[in-house]
């Protein structure tokens, strides 16, 4: 049964290839690989506990980070050296740092990754450090990766006897290139099914429908299936060889996405405001003004003459002014589009944090289409 499927993919795909590309849909069309992807085809996290040495005086200070002392003690014990009870000493040189990777899906022992590098404690900089010999771990406890090398450290700082300091960057983080090695490999269930998932980045029931079809209209009728707005799953053979090249064909078919739901973007500490292209107001008119309150203090001495016997006393005296700028009223007609809205924000010349309470104030009157999120 798979067999015979096969072929009829590799008939299809000689002969229909061409022709379906010709036929591809609009040039606002993307490829499935770029919109989605294979179920069970990840990256993991993986995370480490280490020393970096070799610091030049901007290590931890292990007397407010005990941890540090005790990493280095436990680590010389290893090599066979042990330290007197109660012996107290300062390690300006050691830092104690958390280092973290991705594996990439299907990687293989002895491969390289790079690692990130933390500082956890009180250390200044990182620079000039290496890395000691660092299990990394998954979720799992289990360790598939090793990490050791010499830092890249895109920060630096500097500081006075009189307290100054200048801070370029982090200098607290730094990376190792390939300074990981794979030790172990993920287990995965690539093959052996007869069908695969594809999972959109972004949920909708259009983009998955055309997905689906793009991928039958190669391949013929009812290999493909859309289980909701997130997945397809997909007649697959079994055979892992034969599914690659089957995926290098499916994640190269061109679809056209559905268009996404109106929505309005505010960022209220950046002030970025973000306006969809599906966003419509229904008529409304909208002025916008904003009013300036000004007070200011003033110090009059009042000083009395020679023969009243009184005392000079400094008397304050507040101003207080009150602004309100006058903004003329936009009009929005039935329908308008994105840029419609942005010449008429433009012509009143709203700030961001005015445009703010504008939209609001549009989708509490049920004139603005659209969904506001707030980030």
């Amino acid at each position: 049964m798979n067999r015979k499927f096969y072929v009829r993919y590799l008939l299809c795909l000689t002969l229909g290839v061409s022709t379906f590309f010709s036929l591809a849909f609009s040039v606002y069309a993307e490829r499935i690989k770029d919109i989605s992807s294979v179920q069970g085809v990840r990256v993991n996290q993986l995370v480490g506990y280490g020393l970096v040495v070799g610091l030049d005086g901007t290590g931890d200070q292990t007397n407010q980070s005990p941890f540090t002392t005790q990493s280095f003690m436990t680590m010389l014990k290893q090599f066979g050296i042990t330290i007197p009870p109660g012996t107290r000493f300062q390690l300006k040189n050691v830092a104690a740092v958390a280092v973290h990777a991705e594996l990439p899906p299907f990687s293989k022992p002895g491969q390289q990754l790079d690692v990130t590098v933390s500082s956890i404690s009180n250390a200044k900089s990182l620079r000039g450090g290496a890395l000691l010999l660092t299990p990394l771990k998954g979720i799992d406890g289990k360790v598939y990766a090793v990490a050791q090398g010499n830092l890249v450290v895109g920060g630096f700082g500097a500081e006075g006897l009189d307290g100054s300091k200048l801070t370029v960057n982090v200098p607290s983080v730094g990376r190792v290139p390939n300074g990981a090695l794979v030790e172990a490999s993920v287990p995965t269930n690539f093959g052996g099914d007869d069908h695969l998932i594809f999972n959109l980045h972004a949920p909708d029931f259009t983009t998955a429908k055309r997905v689906a079809h793009g991928i039958n209209q190669m391949l013929g009728p009812d290999v493909a299936k859309p289980m909701d707005a997130v997945s397809i799953v997909v007649r697959a053979p079994q055979d892992p060889s034969q599914r690659v090249d089957y995926i290098s064909v499916l994640e190269n078919i061109e679809v056209q996405p559905g268009a996404a739901a109106a929505k309005v973007i505010i960022n209220s500490r950046t002030g970025t405001i973000v306006v969809g292209e599906h966003v419509r107001v229904a008529p409304v008119a909208v002025t916008h003004g904003s009013l300036t309150v000004t007070v200011s203090e003033n110090a009059i001495v009042s000083q009395p003459n020679r023969f009243a016997e009184g005392e000079t006393v400094v008397v304050p005296q507040s101003n207080i002014e009150a602004s309100e700028e006058s903004s003329p009223m936009f009009e929005f007609k039935p329908g308008p589009t994105l840029s419609d809205i942005v010449r008429a924000v433009n012509d009143v010349g709203a700030a961001p944090g005015d445009l703010m309470a504008i939209l609001e104030a549009l989708k509490q009157a049920g004139a603005l289409k659209a969904e506001i999120m707030v980030i």
